[in-house]
């Protein structure tokens, strides 16, 4: 599947510089007083401004200390909270020529979580400095403990520089080829691996987003994704500087305690652009309340972008039929598909249209086969994510053969173009498997490898799973996405978005298990572990009449036993297949990647080595 034209008439991108700097001198000499970048600091009034010509000030009088003290091409670790300083950072970075290497600060509340990918970053980068705020160097005692690495680095807080520094930069020896950033995966399958994006794929990745969402200096972005994520630091800061259009940023805690932030930002400043994974639009439609709902005005969000885990067609009817009196079009949903080994955007629709869905026989697709079915409990409805833009191009191609699939038929998804990466930091020989795939028939033109599963209907990509993810029982294939949404389905008590299914060795045999977590409100008063003989019982759970589940026939006062049970007859129902292990989990205790993903090879290791928060297990 090659890429799209569209219209030259409704945008035409001039991204012809050679590295970002360039774009961003050429942007502060158009328009050195306009505010490009806000921070909304408590997520909603409270505001600090980030004009074009400061940006570059800052950039330059960050850039002149790095060239003093470290070589072009050293690593340089971005420690930062949310907020504009970050991005002074980043740019300064790029202006002395130095690889920059963003990652959020562990959680000092949390470091079993937090430090262990941390720390593998460090050990990959080797970074030659950390630059960070003045408040955050007060962690460094707690990290110097924990990291043994750091004490080795140059710490500077860059938010006390002093901004006449910026007569002493010089243009560093830079190009398209450069590398810009070492982006890390999220960590989703493995180990997180660090991404080389180089200035050359960021302006072509920039061009890709333009031509796609229709990009020009008129449009407005809000953004609440993690700045040190691939989809928070290109959507969020790269491309509006592409084209010259404002954005307002807010911390993604701010918007994960109170979702209303998000919307309410959009409406305040007319964005005309926003997005973020599924679980976002699924997170307002269950905690933004009618009351505020009735103070948004979203009539001018033409393009809600939905990527980076899949697109369930049932989030956007409820999106759109609860926002609707909002003004919030469903025209508006923009699902997409993109990852960091190809920068970030890969595919998408055609803005203004209605997302394209198509309904297949879940049984037929179990067997890798796609054949239309009705919208009903034998079919499974599928989003597209679109078409493939510029140079980009898409192939299926079966994992194991290596030769390209016809049409409607579900294989690995490669990519080629100028937007994919040149190679992972450090590791050649993932980097040649990953980066250098070629084709049995045809080895001239290198591939990227994704690692998601998918099929091409009349031109569009629909994305079926994750390859390592898949589960594979008696020459069936069964998709954890597809199972982990009967779960939630099974029972009011389970979290969305916070459970998993997966296979684990157990006695030699691979058997499927299916772990979630429940709401904090179903919760026994003390922990309560299922481990052990002679345990007992925890007390009846309360539960609201409203969530009565007329289906399973539920009683409104649930027991943590009714519950796996629940979630026992509706996977057997739904998919014919029993799970050795359902494990109910204590809230917010399920391994997930830094942008929020489940990581199901965590998971199992978790399950295994019998450390997950187990509140109760089915018999």
């Amino acid at each position: 599947m090659s890429g799209v034209g569209v219209d030259e008439t409704l945008v035409s991108p001039k991204l012809d510089w050679t590295t970002l700097v360039d774009l961003l001198r050429h942007q502060a000499d158009q328009r050195p007083g306009e505010v490009l970048y806000r921070f909304l600091l408590d997520g909603e009034s409270d505001e600090e401004q980030l004009p074009c010509g400061l940006l570059d000030h800052k950039a330059r009088a960050i850039g002149a200390l790095l060239q003093d003290v470290a070589r072009a091409g050293e690593r340089a670790l971005l420690l930062y909270p949310p907020g504009l300083e970050f991005v002074s950072a980043f740019f300064g970075c790029l202006f002395a020529g130095l690889i920059a290497v963003p990652v959020y600060p562990p959680n000092p509340a949390r470091p079993e979580r937090t430090l262990p990918r941390f720390s593998a970053i460090i050990e990959n980068a080797r970074p030659r400095l950390v630059l960070t705020t003045g408040s955050l160097l007060s962690m460094r005692e707690y990290l110097f403990a924990r990291a043994p690495e750091l004490p080795k680095m140059l710490w500077l807080s860059t938010d006390q520089m002093e901004m006449s520094l910026a007569a002493g930069w010089k243009q560093p020896e830079i190009s398209l080829d450069t590398v810009a950033f070492i982006q890390y995966t999220s960590g989703a399958t493995q180990s997180p691996r660090g991404v080389m994006v180089t200035h050359g794929n960021l302006l072509h990745n920039g061009k890709v987003f333009t031509q796609a969402f229709q990009h020009t200096d008129e449009s407005i972005g809000v953004s609440w994704l993690p700045l040190y994520h691939d989809m928070g630091l290109i959507g969020g800061i790269i491309q509006p500087l592409c084209v010259g259009c404002p954005v307002v940023l807010m911390s993604p805690v701010d918007f994960i305690q109170r979702p209303a932030r998000w919307l309410e930002a959009i409406s305040n400043y007319r964005a005309t652009v926003s997005g973020g994974p599924n679980f976002a639009y699924d997170l307002c439609v269950r905690k933004i309340t009618e009351e505020q709902r009735e103070s948004l005005d979203l009539s001018s969000w033409t393009l809600a972008f939905n990527g980076a885990e899949p697109v369930r067609p049932q989030t956007i009817d409820l999106f759109s039929e609860t926002f609707g009196p909002c003004g919030f079009k469903r025209e508006s949903f923009y699902p997409c598909y993109g990852l960091a080994e190809a920068t970030l955007f890969v595919s998408g629709g055609i803005k203004g249209k209605e997302p394209v869905t198509c309904t297949v026989s879940a049984a037929d697709l179990s067997e890798n086969r796609v054949v239309s079915a009705a919208a009903d409990g034998a079919g499974r409805t599928l989003v597209s994510c679109g078409k493939s833009w510029l140079d980009l191009r898409i192939i299926i191609v079966d994992p194991v053969s290596r030769h390209q699939c016809p049409p409607e038929q579900i294989g690995e998804i490669w990519i080629a173009g100028s937007s994919v990466a040149r190679g992972y930091w450090d590791r050649p020989e993932d980097t040649q498997l990953i980066f250098s795939a070629r084709m049995a028939d045809n080895d001239d033109v290198p591939f990227l490898r994704t690692g998601d599963l998918g099929f091409i209907k009349e031109g569009e990509l629909f994305v079926t799973g994750r390859l390592s993810d898949v589960i594979a029982i008696a020459d069936r294939t069964y998709y954890p996405q597809d199972l982990e949404l009967t779960v939630e389905k099974s029972h009011s008590a389970i979290r969305p978005c916070c459970s998993a299914a997966f296979l684990a060795c157990v006695d030699g045999a691979e058997r499927l298990v299916i772990i979630a977590e429940i709401e904090r409100r179903f919760q026994p008063d003390r922990k309560w572990k299922a481990s052990g003989a002679g345990r007992e019982r925890p007390p009846e759970l309360e539960r609201h009449p409203a969530d009565y589940d007329q289906d399973f026939n539920l009683d409104p006062r649930a027991t943590l036993q009714e519950i796996t049970t629940a979630i026992s007859e509706r996977v057997m129902a739904e998919h014919g297949l029993a799970a050795y292990r359902i494990l109910l989990l204590k809230a917010t205790s399920i391994p997930k990647t830094s942008s929020g993903k489940v990581q199901h090879h965590a998971c199992r290791t978790a399950f295994l080595a019998n450390t997950l928060d187990v509140i109760d297990q089915n018999d």
